[in-house]
């Protein structure tokens, strides 16, 4: 295949309309449909077409890409007759959505039974990621046909095939598990350093490049301690995912008593604290409600 592909972008909220503009300027052809028609409509200055139903954006794609909320939201779409009839023979369906690795597998299924191809190709790097190309994508399915979305995936970020269907949904879990535990981890050290008297800041670029460091640190612990909660990665997706950990680890007959805690705390910030739309290093709030602290 040609490396310009002919792509629908179905979702583009926080992550898909970066990743969608990114792709047209990579020189695809790229239409793009979102359920609130506003959030798509920038796209149209980048050269992509916005189109009024799944369907149509769906029509001629070589590539579907889906960006939704989880794989209910995806397998949605797949039950719908007007976008099965519009997908043709062969079409590649990357679902970069979180999801449950069953999931991924029940839609590899269908879409096998409707002569097309599937990879689960969930993605982590939150919205700066997305902005710069730059996403870390863990892609389950067949080595070929892993080959064959490559062109597409390099336009996104740094593909790497980690197994068979749901594989890829299932590294992502690990993901994102690590990622709230760390979140967790680094709330404490920053309100520690906060209420102990010494400058987060500085602290921060003292554990640059020691076993302490990582991404959270620096961006997360920097978003705690200038109380900037804008979204890159929701709270409530947060809860979601790792819900889908505690499941499947369930289902594996393990005890995961780090993201149990973790989870729970999620819970309560976004329920009781209305942190649901909030960023995930919004988890500090939480932390400083639980001390008696203003959040």
């Amino acid at each position: 295949m040609a490396d310009r592909q002919k792509i629908a972008v179905i979702g583009t909220g926080l992550m898909g309309f970066p990743m969608a503009r990114n792709l047209t300027k990579a020189g695809h052809s790229v239409a793009v449909w979102n359920r609130t028609p506003a959030r798509a409509e920038g796209l149209a200055a980048d050269g992509a077409i916005v189109a009024e139903s799944v369907a149509a954006a769906i029509s001629g794609a070589e590539v579907v890409l889906t960006m939704l909320s989880d794989g209910f939201a995806t397998g949605a779409l797949l039950e719908d007759p007007d976008v099965r009839s519009a997908l043709r023979p062969g079409t590649l369906w990357l679902d970069m959505s979180s999801a449950k690795p069953e999931h991924a597998r029940e839609q590899s299924d269908l879409l096998k039974s409707l002569g097309c191809v599937h990879l689960d190709a969930p993605v982590s790097g939150g919205t700066k990621g997305a902005e710069g190309a730059s996403l870390a994508i863990m892609v389950g399915g067949d080595a070929e046909v892993f080959e064959r979305a490559l062109p597409v995936l390099t336009d996104l970020g740094r593909p790497v095939h980690v197994g068979a269907s749901g594989a890829g949904q299932l590294a992502k879990l690990a993901n994102q598990t690590i990622v709230a535990v760390t979140i967790g981890a680094v709330a404490e050290a920053m309100l520690l350093l906060e209420k102990g008297g010494a400058d987060p800041a500085a602290v921060r670029q003292a554990l640059s490049g020691g076993f302490a460091d990582s991404t959270i640190l620096q961006q997360h612990g920097a978003r705690m301690t200038t109380g900037d909660f804008v979204p890159g990665g929701l709270s409530k997706f947060q809860v979601k995912d790792l819900d889908n950990t505690l499941a499947e680890a369930e289902a594996l007959g393990l005890k995961l008593p780090s993201t149990q805690t973790i989870r729970d705390r999620f819970v309560y910030f976004v329920e009781e604290m209305d942190g649901a739309d909030l960023d995930h290093s919004g988890l500090y709030l939480e932390l400083k409600a639980r001390n008696g602290l203003d959040a």
